[in-house]
């Protein structure tokens, strides 16, 4: 409990310093800022001026350079260039672009590649990546982090006090770094024993003295084969540890770098693709904050109804939202869709308007920016059909950008409107947690038991239902204060230590209310089974016994019964057993376990706990659980349908409509609606103002 106490007052401290800053860098009565990528050393410098003088008449605010200019910045070793890009900015700032400065180091020049060969990422089978692509060098390659260090060093002492210059974006979409090269297998070995001190204390957290897998000394550790069958389950997942640790070490070495030489009021920031099982979202303590991408239309999802798939999947947004704003003091989206785009497996246009409702979505999020990939369609290159604010001509605004231009008129016509921190009483009562920890994501993934089993649908199908009733979520890590909210869900929480175990007894005895699901528990902080029966560290907490879990095939469902309904199960069933004083809410059907509950809920202290045993196959049964739940905790919930979403912040409401159907919103009589119309079509939107 004192490290977690520790982390806490240390985040606590670092959110306060950050707090101070933000207010410069993102004035509230501001909102939110809209920006767009430009390359200049994609085009002819003719057409520069031509290019930032018609993004600023279309009303952004910033503009994103030198994202992949190494080549450009740096054409000789040692030899660096920086006038094109001095002649750039100096045309954004005659426009009234601020500009966002970008590392370059997703793609190193050929003329390092060539001269250093060991910096490109080596596969499992040995060959190489070769130059011609992005991420292709390894952050793991010491070489190439001290030279890149170096490139990024010259940036920033000729940025770094350019009042210009609002921000820095590390790299460009950072991933888990995985290499099998020489100096991946160093810094492996390394980060081994840096965390486990001693050979024992790995054998022992590796559990190696199953099939004869001992260790006498760190030097005798490998990189695990993946494709090889058996390997061990731990030392697979510490490499993906270590894999995520590469990445975010890499990108504070990068902040510590320009912070030598850049002003306070620049701030450093990296654009995460949100993956739920990347750790290293969120671990790099050099950042002021963080920002995602966000593509929605690229043949992936089907949407709503027989053309939802122009609209995209509505929760994507929505959870990288609530995933991201937890984890620093503000966000932003750094690479929001344009329109049609052509890496995709069907690249299909959106919807007309729904690039607007992405827009708007974000914003209802909390995000202070938003910004485009990219202002000109690129004519070249492997984004070739990849749409931008303008066509092809560099001079047409294509139908994405007509709706971007709308969208920054809609927030320039909401900063002239009064607004405040003031949400809706109901709505803060509905607050909830999602606790999630990206490290159990992983090792449930390494070892899934079933192929129906999915970890990120398992949690969607809380989060869409908390959506839907209209409840502000955030997802947080064990780290932090879970007091500030009157339900927790902890969705498949496989690994628990007794620390988070007691931390969560205390919350409930406090007051608290935890659903806990199926998978919860079953692990210790290891990764190892309890010596114990089955989950029991948890029993006391959730009064009862999970006396054995169950998986069934996809053509043999079977089903729950609870007040009436019955629900269909196959991935998995944790069978419980309730202790005298808790309450079976839910009963197994259909097998030698019929009548066995499968949702217990207990009171404990001033507080409560709720398990469901089982992932259900549609996320009928977390909705019902969790409507009964609320209601027995006399908390209001919303009813809204499928693909609406409906969020508060600056004293605004903001209704989104996914669906394929009209949805007409209901509002309070006196309330002011400032932008759209109360039947909210599909891809549409609607925002008012709250009464004071």
């Amino acid at each position: 409990m004192k490290r977690n106490l520790l982390f806490l007052f240390f985040a606590v401290l670092a959110f306060s310093v950050s707090a101070q800053r933000v207010e410069s860098w993102f004035p509230a009565d501001q909102l939110t800022t809209v920006g767009a990528y430009y390359y200049p050393e994609h085009w002819d410098e003719s057409q520069w001026e031509r290019d930032l003088k018609k993004m600023s008449e279309m009303g952004f605010e910033f503009t994103h350079f030198a994202e992949f200019a190494w080549a450009q910045l740096e054409p000789e070793e040692g030899k660096f260039d920086f006038a094109w890009l001095d002649r750039a900015v100096a045309l954004a700032a005659k426009y009234d672009l601020k500009v966002i400065m970008c590392t370059s180091t997703a793609t190193p020049p050929v003329w390092l590649v060539r001269k250093h060969p060991d910096v490109l990422k080596t596969r499992e089978d040995g060959t190489q990546y070769d130059h011609g692509s992005r991420q292709h060098a390894s952050f793991s390659n010491e070489y190439y982090r001290e030279y890149a260090l170096k490139m990024i060093a010259e940036l920033a002492k000729h940025y770094g006090n350019d009042s210009r210059i609002i921000g820095w974006q590390l790299d460009n979409e950072p991933a888990a770094n995985v290499d099998y090269g020489e100096d991946a297998q160093k810094r492996f070995r390394r980060f081994l024993e840096q965390k486990y001190q001693t050979i024992d204390a790995l054998n022992k957290a590796w559990g190696t003295d199953f099939w004869s897998g001992t260790y006498t000394d760190f030097a005798q550790i490998n990189i695990p084969q993946g494709t090889q069958w058996g390997m061990n389950l731990y030392q697979r997942l510490d490499f993906s540890r270590f894999c995520d640790k590469e990445t975010s070490t890499f990108l504070d070495e990068q902040a510590l770098t320009i912070r030598q030489y850049a002003v306070a009021e620049q701030w450093i920031t990296t654009n995460y693709i949100p993956y739920y099982d990347a750790r290293y979202v969120g671990d790099s303590r050099e950042l002021d904050f963080i920002s995602y991408t966000r593509y929605m239309v690229y043949g992936e999802a089907t949407g709503i109804g027989r053309k939802g798939y122009r609209v995209g999947e509505y929760s994507r947004i929505a959870m990288a939202n609530d995933y991201f704003r937890p984890l620093a003091p503000v966000y932003g989206c750094m690479e929001l869709q344009p329109g049609q785009v052509n890496w995709g497996s069907i690249n299909s246009q959106p919807l007309p308007g729904a690039v607007r409702l992405w827009l708007w979505h974000v914003f209802a999020g909390g995000s202070k920016f938003t910004c485009t990939y990219r202002f000109r369609a690129p004519i070249y290159g492997y984004e070739q059909y990849h749409y931008g604010i303008v066509g092809t001509d560099g001079v047409t605004p294509t139908p994405g950008g007509r709706e971007y231009q709308q969208f920054i008129a809609e927030i320039k016509q909401l900063r002239s409107v009064p607004h405040s921190d003031k949400l809706p009483a109901d709505y803060l009562k509905r607050k909830t947690a999602i606790l999630y920890n990206p490290d159990n994501t992983v090792a449930i993934n390494q070892s899934k038991q079933t192929t129906l089993w999915n970890t990120e649908q398992h949690v969607l199908k809380y989060y869409k239902t908390l959506k839907a009733f209209g409840a502000p979520v955030d997802f947080i890590r064990d780290t932090m204060r879970f007091s500030d909210y009157p339900l927790i869900v902890a969705p498949a929480y496989q690994q628990m230590s007794r620390e988070l175990i007691a931390k969560l007894t205390d919350y409930v005895k406090q007051g608290g209310n935890l659903l806990m699901s199926c998978r919860s528990g079953h692990q210790n902080e290891f990764g190892h089974l309890w010596q114990a029966r089955h989950a029991e560290p948890i029993y006391k907490l959730i009064g009862g016994e999970i006396q054995f879990y169950d998986l069934l095939r996809p053509y043999a469902p079977d089903t729950i019964a609870m007040d009436g309904q019955a629900f269909a199960w196959a991935s998995w069933g944790d069978v419980l057993k309730a202790n005298e004083g808790t309450e079976c809410w839910a009963t197994y059907q259909g097998d030698f376990y019929a009548g066995n509950a499968a949702v217990t809920f207990r009171k404990l202290g001033q507080g409560t706990v709720t398990y469901l045993g089982a992932d259900s196959n549609s996320g009928d049964l977390e909705r019902a659980v969790l409507s009964r739940l609320y209601a027995k905790l006399g908390i209001a919930v919303a009813d809204y349908p499928e693909g609406i979403i409906v969020e508060y912040r600056d004293g605004f409401g903001i209704a989104l409509n996914y669906s394929d159907h009209s949805y007409e919103m209901q509002l309070p009589p006196d309330a002011q609606i400032v932008v759209g119309e109360q039947k909210i079509p599909t891809a549409g939107v609607l925002v008012w103002r709250m009464n004071e």
